[in-house]
């Protein structure tokens, strides 16, 4: 598990190990381990052409003190110094091992002759927009041929959530010092700082837990549930599906699938009659009944473990008096689609109580335009601070939140968030959330906590569109092929 931790703890952190050791030993760590990555992404380092862009804090210390090594090493090192005050020793030590240090008065040309660019402007602490000459420096660094580097994270993106205000870095490299941040692995900042590497300078021990974490292939293996030599498809978890009408009847096939091609013991499926044949078409091993509208409130037979409800069911009275009815029950429940629609409709303020009254897992799966509605906000406010809202939703709720989108956010009242660091832009097509509320759903029907149920089928569900297709443009029907090549090779990474 990769974990983060916010700014304002890394700060402390920070000053308790200062206080035990010589000054300017932590700069140096960091420093070294920047050198060392700026290095390895280089041809060679003699002769090489090397300019820093320099601001006011630590990170210009930080980038300063690495092209004094990276001079020392050969290269031809220019310094830009943007900030009105810069580290001074980080100066001195640049141009005592040869490179150059000049203030910043609007020619950028010297970037483009570069063959790398480090990026140093503004550190971890550096809220909203870049100003100038930032701004501009970033800019220039964007359009310039050579790779960029930036110093624990890209200038303009929030350490603690991502957002960018304006103008950033765009890194092809981010090498993070300490600990991870949390705008490192979540969108929009994610997608700026490239590939992210990370330099241990001696804070773990100093560090709480973390903000946010990001599983790795081993931690989802732990998780998953493995049959025993007495299992049964009881045992293994029966999940009911309410999704898919006689209008939608995909989204009832696609969320079977997803169940199914995620290893649950049965799918009991109940729908409109045309839905159910096309269910059974599809799936024969589905134990499926038609429910009639007026029964809609009836969960049907025991054994039950678990209920994914919302995708394609429709909005209707009697959608939400089936919600109503799950949602009281004392099963599993995950809630997608026209659920999330329900819950912040008409009828939203009731079903959302019986959401925070819950003592069964609760697990909600929006995209950011269902979230928006669901908390009164501005789809736009959801997109930019994703790990704001996403924490917002859950602790009102009292319930789990996966946020779809370009970085899946998951937040459990009083856990850290996590980042699912899988995934694809091929992933936006329809029917593929159907598939993630099976797949989620059938988690949750095999014993696994909310938290825990979201988070493993967010990787696999991103794992899946990349294996399914290898790359290719895919459909939500090609997901349902990926899933199992998923599963294996989660299961491979620890074999």
């Amino acid at each position: 598990m990769r974990s983060a931790h916010t700014v304002s703890v890394v700060r402390e952190a920070e000053a308790a190990l200062l206080a035990r050791l010589p000054e300017g030993a932590l700069m140096r760590r960091a420093a070294f381990g920047l050198a060392v990555e700026c290095a390895r992404l280089l041809p060679r380092v003699y002769g090489a052409r090397i300019v820093l862009l320099v601001g006011g804090g630590d990170n210009g210390g930080d980038a300063l003190h690495a092209g004094a090594f990276l001079a020392a090493r050969g290269a031809s090192v220019f310094a830009v110094l943007a900030g009105r005050s810069v580290h001074q020793g980080g100066v001195e030590a640049l141009r005592a091992a040869g490179g150059k240090a000049y203030a910043f008065f609007g020619d950028g040309s010297v970037l483009f002759d570069a063959d790398l660019i480090v990026d140093g402007l503004v550190g971890i602490g550096g809220r909203g927009r870049l100003r100038e000459p930032h701004a501009t420096l970033a800019v220039l660094a964007a359009n310039a041929p050579a790779p960029v580097v930036a110093v624990d994270l890209p200038s303009g993106v929030d350490a603690d959530t991502g957002e960018v205000a304006g103008h950033a870095v765009r890194a092809d490299l981010t090498v993070t010092f300490g600990t991870r941040k949390p705008g490192l692995f979540v969108d929009p900042g994610a997608e700026r700082a490239g590939r992210v590497v990370f330099v241990d300078i001696g804070l773990g021990p100093e560090l709480p837990a973390p903000a946010l974490v990001r599983p790795q292939a081993v931690d989802i293996a732990a998780l998953l549930p493995r049959p025993g030599a007495e299992s049964d498809k009881y045992r293994r978890g029966v999940l009911a599906v309410r999704a898919g009408s006689d209008r939608y009847r995909g989204a009832a096939v696609l969320t079977v699938g997803g169940a199914l091609r995620t290893g649950v013991g049965m799918v009991r499926y109940e729908g409109g009659e045309r839905a159910v044949d096309q269910v059974l078409a599809r799936w024969p091993e589905t134990v499926a009944s038609v429910l009639e509208p007026l029964h809609s409130t009836n969960l049907g037979p025991g054994r039950v473990s678990a209920v994914a409800i919302g995708p394609g069911r429709g909005t209707h009275r009697a959608n939400a008096d089936e919600l109503g009815a799950v949602l009281e029950s004392e099963v599993s429940v995950l809630a997608d689609a026209d659920a999330i629609t329900l819950l912040s409709g008409e009828d939203g303020r009731d079903l959302a109580d019986l959401v925070r009254d819950r003592e069964a897992p609760t697990l909600l799966t929006p995209h950011a335009g269902e979230l928006a509605r669901l908390l009164g906000a501005d789809r736009a406010d959801v997109e930019a601070r994703r790990l704001e809202h996403a924490v917002r939703a859950a602790d009102d709720l009292g319930c789990t939140v996966l946020l779809k989108g370009s970085t899946t956010v998951i937040a459990s009242p009083g856990a850290p968030v996590v980042a699912n660091p899988t995934g694809t832009p091929l992933l936006a097509t329809a029917g593929t959330g159907d598939v993630l509320s099976g797949a989620a759903g059938a988690l949750l029907a095999g014993g696994l906590s909310a938290a825990n149920a979201a988070m493993c089928a967010a990787y696999l569900h991103g794992r899946a569109a990349v294996l399914a297709r290898g790359g290719a443009p895919i459909s939500a029907s090609d997901l349902l092929e990926g899933l199992p090549l998923a599963i294996r090779e989660v299961g491979e990474a620890v074999a």
